[in-house]
This record gives C-alpha cells, structure tokens and sequence, in this order.
C-alpha cells in the first residue's frame, strides 16, 4: 500500500531479530531512561514505542488531534489506499479481520475483528467461509449483516469508475469478477453471485484459485460494512455510517474532520477498542513545519506517519530530551521511481537501464535526510519481506552511479540524449528533494528530466496514476514509495508489477508494467501451500523485475517518528508502516 501500507518495518536481519525478540517479552508503559520531558515528566526514551506501549493507559476523556499537510485520498474506507488512512480507518469502519495493536512486528499479528475467527478454508483455499460476531450494530443502531459485508466488497473492487482508489484483488480473484459491472450498475439487486451470504452472520468467498494468504487480504477496509441504503456512491464519504468505535460528528472537505463516540458501540462485539478520547479531530492541508511544532508541543499526531521534515530532524537528533522522545522505525517500504514502460522511448529496455546506471543513490539517500531515512535500496522486496535476497544488478562504486555504463545503454538504446518528466508529490519535500538529485544524475549521461509536482492527495486519481495524462504529459518517470498489503511477497509485489492492476485511474503500477512470466508466478505464488516454495517464487519475480528495469530501487525507507508526550498507547506497528497505531491512542491530559 502506498505509505500503506503498510506493513513491515526494514532493518537488518540482526536487528529484526533482536526487535522481534523484544517484543514478546514487553509489555504496558516501556521503561524510562534519564531524560526528562519539559513538563518534567520522565521521558520513555529513545525508539521506546518500537519495542513497547509507550504511556500505557486506560482514561478517558479529552481531544484527540491528527494534523495532515494535505488531504488524504479518501475517509471512505472502500475507497482508499493509503497506509494511515488504512490505519486511522478502522475507529470507524471494522474490517473482518485486522491487525493486533503491538510493537514492531507484534503488530503483524492478524486477529479477528468484525468476523468471530479466522476464515475457514475449503477446496484447497478456493473457498473461505467467515462468520460475524452477534450483536453488532451501526451507528444508528441497525444491525450490520453479512449482506452489508457483501456490498462493501462490490462497491469497493467493482465500480472502479465510480471508487477506483483501493486495491482490487477481489474483483481479479472472485469467480466471476471480470464480468460483474457493480453494484450501481446492477439491475437485479443480486449482485457478485460468487460471494454468498446464506444468512445474516455468515459470508462464502468462491475464487477462481486457491488464495493462501486470504486472511490478509479481508483485513482490507474494503470488507468493513456499508448499508446499500446509506450508500452515495462517491458521495458516501460526505455521510459515512460508522461501524467502529467513533462516528463523525462533521466533515468538511478539504479542512477538517471530527469524530465522536459511537454510543451504539458495544464493547462485548470488540476486544480491540478501548474508545478513549471524547473527540478526535483530524485537521487537513496543516504546514508541515507547523505539524512538527504542534506534534513536539504534544498538541498533534503527524496523520501521514511520514516522520519530521528536515529541519525538525536535526532539532531532535541535537537535543537529548527530544531525542528521547522519538521512534526511529523501519518502514517496510520501498522509496522508489518507476519507469513508464508506456512512455518512449522507455518502452525500450536499454533506456531503463540507462537510468537505473545513471542514478547516484548516496545523493538521492542524502536528499530524503541520510542514513536515518533510509538504507540504500537495490531490490524490489525490502530485506525483512519474504523472498528478499541480497543483489544489486546495476551495482556501481560506492552506489554513485557509474555514467559510463549508462552511456553505453543509452547507446544501445539508439538514442544519445533523452528529454522527459519526472513526477514527485509537491506537499512532500523529501521526495522532490530527490527528484530533484536524480535530475542532477540523470543530467551527466544526457537524459534531461524535468520536475512535475502534483498533491499528494490526487497524485493517483489525477496525475501519476492515471495511464492518458502520464502519456500525454510525457512523464517517463515518477517518484513513488511503497509497503506491503500485508507482510508477504505478495502483499508487496501484487500491486505495483500486476498487470492486471493496471487501471485507469488511481493506478498504482505506475510502471504500467505486464509482463506474462511475473503475472503468471504472481499466480502460481498464491496458490502455493509451502511457504518456502511461495517466498522463491518472489524471489524470482525481483530478479525479473530488476532484470527488465522497469523501477530504480532508490532506499529501504526509515521513518523518524517525534512522540507526543501527552497522548497515551504510543506504539509503532509494523502492520501500518511504522506508524503509532491509531486504535486505542488517549489524551493524557484533558
């Protein structure tokens, strides 16, 4: 997921180990060290929320604030692919399944959350059957069914021209799913008839093969319940029937978002919620410098998890009682540029490679903030997501690029000089910092890029992630960071290198790469039971990835996290990027 994503923190397999270790031994308040906060309060130190609940609580009461420097793609949560929305999503929309609030890979840890249990598997994993809870109910009070389950899913994968911003692994997957046109345009009111719900507290998936990994995929927000009733389409995000702990009292687009408690929410349906804070307002388009202000004065939480912006940075690292007051957690991402494969002369493999060569990663790692943002990345899997193995095909002294061996690709490519545009997110400085230093590189071989930047908020619905305009604009390159769906090759590679996930619009293949022998390992990995045969096969799939360049593995993202030492259940999850989770966080203070 982008920034979705969410999934696994990188490290190195030494440091994994020790973390991982950790984390089941810890739990409550983590220990304090020597530093002292400005309210004088002993501070938990250092990396404390990646190894631990940092300020352990149980109170309620206050407001709880979320900052933002744009917008994000959307609160619908079937219509979303963000990983902090994906996060921040389920105080109001509960998936079947979720993730276990804890540190680190703890956090990874799928448990069930609108279902009772996991889902039960039959004819090899082709079918997976999943039961509700009893008593759930909407915020009104009606009571949610598995016929809203149903919905949820068809509105989501199956009206991507009215909600194309989620994944759609259930409209590639169901039986039937290529032909099912949705259920706005569907007359019959039947809908998919592949998902089945033979009554009210149970729902039947039937795919077109065997899925191992299906658990992951329901704990999408794409399963949490709409009521066909309530549904506007497009328009559903401006009136959102909450199914979680909190509703929205008010939303006004572009500006701001309030949530309150849900009264009808049961805690006896919900062993994960804790609702907590009285509100919890999300504030949107906020200066970045003034969301590290706010988040060190304890008033606000970073929304994105994106980390501080670079001159808050070097404030932190220079002061040991703010410094003790950070988590500097791996991301399971990947910051990346893919190559348009669509847009010439990058159609041509030799031009890829030209820039993979070209490209000089230290300024790039430099330019997103150093070592601490990010190992340098050669692979397409980060190193803790299965079926990473170590290799750097465009290898050059010092990771500096070598021009020479880009020279000669390029020649190879007939061409002698390149001009095109690169795409980067213009509420981001990191990443147009580093467009901006790959300009720089790709300027010594002869390739001209210049710099287009478009809000994040609409970088996939209206600019990179829209096939025409790339095409049209010539924008043979585009800055992109990456986590995984859920933490397997799968979940990372399915969505950006599946050609089949190529859409019109909120595309996230920005490579708009298809290739047969990658969809159909893609294929075979899924529905394969043995786990190590399943991780060799993503394996293969990087190498043939990075065989056909058709993205520059740029870092193995860190994030550099500022812990606001006013809110309680500080812990940095690894199911969601690095970033606290959002489900039970409280306001020490009211």
């Amino acid at each position: 997921m982008e920034e979705k994503a969410p999934i696994m923190r990188r490290s190195a397999l030494a440091a994994i180990a020790a973390i991982g270790s950790a984390s089941l031994f810890l739990t409550g308040c983590s220990k304090a060290d020597d530093n002292k906060n400005d309210n004088g309060t002993q501070s938990a130190g250092a990396d404390a929320a990646t190894k631990g609940v940092v300020n352990a609580s149980d109170k309620k009461g206050g407001t709880l604030t979320y900052e933002l420097s744009d917008v994000p793609d959307s609160f619908d949560p079937g219509n979303t692919y963000y990983a902090y929305m994906y996060n921040l999503s389920r105080l109001w929309a509960r998936p079947l399944m979720t993730f276990q609030p804890g540190p680190g890979d703890k956090g990874n840890t799928l448990v069930p959350d609108l279902a009772e249990g996991k889902g039960v598997p039959s004819e090899g994993g082709k079918v997976w059957t999943y039961k509700l809870r009893a008593g759930l109910t909407y915020e009104d009070g009606t009571p949610i069914t598995s016929k809203d389950v149903k919905y949820a899913v068809e509105r989501s994968n199956f009206a991507r021209d009215v909600l194309s911003l989620g994944p759609n692994y259930f409209q590639q997957f169901m039986v039937g799913g290529d032909k099912y046109k949705g259920p706005y345009k569907d007359k019959s009111g039947k809908g998919l008839s592949s998902i089945e719900t033979p009554d009210d507290t149970t729902i039947v998936f039937h795919l077109k093969q065997a899925f191992q990994e299906f658990d992951y995929l329901v704990a999408s927000p794409q399963t949490a319940p709409v009521p066909q009733a309530k549904d506007t389409g497009v328009d559903y995000v401006k009136k959102i029937v909450s199914s979680g702990s909190y509703k929205f009292e008010s939303y006004a687009e572009g500006k701001e978002a309030v949530l309150v408690r849900n009264d009808k929410w049961n805690a006896k349906t919900d062993p994960l919620r804790k609702q907590l804070p009285d509100r919890i307002v999300v504030k949107l388009k906020v200066n970045p410098e003034t969301i590290d202000k706010d988040v060190l004065a304890g008033k606000a939480i970073d929304l994105a998890g994106t980390g501080v912006q670079a001159a808050t940075q070097a404030q932190v690292l220079t002061d040991a009682s703010k410094k003790a007051n950070t988590d500097n957690t791996y991301g399971g991402r990947l910051v990346y540029m893919a190559i348009n494969t669509t847009v010439a002369p990058f159609d041509k493999v030799e031009c890829r490679k030209a820039v993979q060569f070209a490209i000089d990663k230290v300024s790039v790692q430099t330019a997103e903030g150093g070592p601490i943002r990010g190992d340098i990345a050669t692979t397409v899997l980060p190193p803790d997501i299965p079926g990473y193995e170590k290799s750097d095909v465009y290898a050059s002294a010092g990771s500096k690029g070598d021009v020479a061996k880009a020279k000669e690709q390029l020649k190879a490519c007939g061409k002698d000089k390149i001009t095109t545009n690169i795409s980067a997110r213009s509420d981001r400085q990191q990443e147009v910092d580093a467009a901006t230093a790959i300009i720089n590189s790709l300027k010594k071989v002869g390739i001209t890029a210049n710099l287009k930047q478009y809000p994040s908020g609409k970088y996939f619905t209206d600019y990179a992630g829209v096939p025409k305009f790339t095409k049209k604009e010539n924008i043979g390159l585009e800055m992109m960071q990456w986590g995984a769906d859920w933490p397997s090759g799968y979940g990372f590679l399915q969505q950006i290198l599946n050609g089949s996930a190529i859409g019109e619009s909120g595309n996230t293949n920005l490579s708009q790469y298809d290739n047969k022998d990658v969809n159909d390992l893609l294929a075979k990995a899924i529905g394969t039971q043995d786990m190590a045969e399943r991780n060799s096969i993503y394996t293969q799939i990087d190498k043939k990835t990075m065989d056909d360049a058709v993205l520059v593995p740029l870092t193995y993202f860190k994030v550099l996290l500022a812990r606001p030492t006013t809110y309680t259940n500080l812990v940095s999850s690894a199911a969601f990027s690095g970033q606290y989770d959002y489900l039970n966080i409280g306001v020490a203070s009211k």
